[in-house]
């Protein structure tokens, strides 16, 4: 009777986490979901606490009050700009977890342990250590203390072959005591390296992959801790993540069209080298480009706006929808296209938008709008460049070839609110920049759209 109301805490506790997870697929009721989420969580928590009393209640008091307020301090400074780079180093805290409760189950149990339990122990050390590394180096990407720039080293595949190698060998070693002690703590750094130099070799557009990639890791670490403690509960919610975070992954490769291998064993086509950036083509009357996208707005019916990282960088978030709102007053259909890889995480964008209180109705992805930017009079650019260089479908060859991506091009007008000319994390030049019909307004985001704002307003007199 015991074990089954144990069954039947844990079915309630996995049953309401997956109706919290299910409830993201929709901005309004994320909120809702990620209490639910959290809610299931905690009562996972105290489900574990009561069945195995702790002998030191005290230490488990302080360590989780401890790291509540660490938590609570952390996500009260970080903004949705940070959110990226937080995520990657709570990934890393869940590969910590991971390899520590791996590590001390292996040491404390080593001759207990039969079946299955010891391979899923020394994996879960292996997957949490790598996950752990991997996502510090994805975590200072994100958060600008690296370079953001892949950093591959002579002879990169060799390297981490050799390293899998040599933990394979580890792993097979076996033994007792200070023997066994040994070979874990080499599994542990040799993982460690492997996550340094897997993550290390990923940077700018791949981020998205990389990110969802080690969700996927995290979890089935947990899971695998999961298993050598015999913790139903752990397995569940650890399975749960790893596969959202593979499908993810795998959403995420199919946006960019390449394959999961091609992202991570850097086997992309060279990017040709660089020519010089095609000059813009200026109107012949010199009119300044403010006054021309203003006019452009104010004649138009319908307008697009395609969000990218540069909005993100320049906290222009907000603006970005406020001209929105300002346009659907004057009476235009205003839209919102999201490519999947615009920012630095799935849904980036999304969240950056929804912070700004943008209706969730007119949040679309690339394969509900696309076919509509040919009928569209201006596509608004705010802080996006590869996600909509015309280069991917027209230039075979380079780093973006064959990625679908919004069609800007195909509007009437495409006004670009892009810091400067340069080429995204791609490297490969925007020619959308050099056609008649763009207007470009150089410079940061957030000035740029509140000069627009003082454009688009209509002379005192008029009112």
């Amino acid at each position: 009777m015991h074990t089954g109301w144990q069954f039947i805490v844990d079915a309630g506790v996995i049953l309401l986490l997956l109706a919290g997870v299910s409830q993201f697929r929709a901005l309004p009721s994320a909120r809702r979901g990620n209490l639910a989420a959290a809610l299931a969580l905690l009562c996972g928590i105290a489900a574990v606490l009561f069945r195995n009393p702790p002998l030191e209640p005290g230490a488990v008091v302080i360590a989780v009050l401890a790291g509540s307020l660490a938590g609570w301090a952390v996500a009260l400074r970080v903004d949705m700009v940070q959110i990226p780079a937080m995520v990657a180093f709570q990934h890393g805290a869940g590969g910590v977890a991971a390899f520590l409760v791996s590590f001390v189950e292996l040491t404390r149990h080593a001759a207990a342990l039969t079946g299955i339990a010891r391979p899923a122990g020394i994996l879960g050390l292996i997957v949490g250590a790598a996950t752990f590394s991997g996502s510090m180096v994805a975590s200072g990407k994100l958060a600008g203390r690296l370079a953001s720039r892949p950093v591959v080293l002579r002879h990169h595949n060799a390297l981490l072959l050799l390293l899998i190698g040599l933990m394979a060998a580890l792993a097979l070693t076996g033994g007792a005591g200070p023997v066994l002690w040994l070979s874990l703590l080499g599994l542990v750094l040799l993982s460690i390296l492997l996550g340094v130099l897997f993550s290390a070799r990923i940077g700018g557009a791949d981020m998205p992959v990389l990110i969802s990639f080690l969700n996927a890791t995290a979890g089935a670490a947990a899971a695998l801790c999961g298993i050598l403690i015999q913790n139903r509960l752990l397995i569940a919610c650890g399975a749960t993540v790893a596969a959202s975070g593979s499908l993810l992954t795998y959403f995420m490769c199919r946006a960019m069209n390449r394959s999961l291998v091609r992202v991570f064993a850097g086997s992309l086509p060279g990017a040709p080298a660089a020519q010089p950036a095609p000059e813009p083509v200026a109107p012949a009357s010199g009119q300044d480009p403010f006054v021309r996208a203003a006019e452009s707005l104010r004649d138009a019916r319908s307008v697009i706006v395609v969000p990218g990282y540069g909005m993100a960088q320049a906290h222009a978030q907000l603006e970005t929808v406020q001209l929105g709102e300002i346009l659907a007053r004057m009476g235009k259909q205003v839209r919102f296209a999201v490519h999947p890889v615009a920012g630095r995480m799935p849904g980036h964008m999304h969240v950056l938008l929804a912070e700004a209180g943008v209706d969730p109705d007119t949040l679309l992805d690339i394969t509900e709008i696309n076919s509509d930017f040919s009928s569209t009079d201006v596509a608004l650019i705010v802080g996006a460049c590869d996600v909509v260089n015309p280069a991917a479908i027209t230039q075979p060859g380079t780093p973006i070839s064959g990625m679908p991506i919004l069609n800007a091009h195909e509007a009437r007008h495409a006004v670009v609110c892009n810091l400067d000319r340069r080429p995204g994390y791609s490297g490969v030049e925007n020619s959308l920049y050099a056609e008649p019909a763009t207007i470009f307004l150089e410079g940061d985001a957030k000035v740029t759209l509140r000069r627009l704002f003082e454009t688009l307003q209509p002379p005192a007199s008029a009112a």
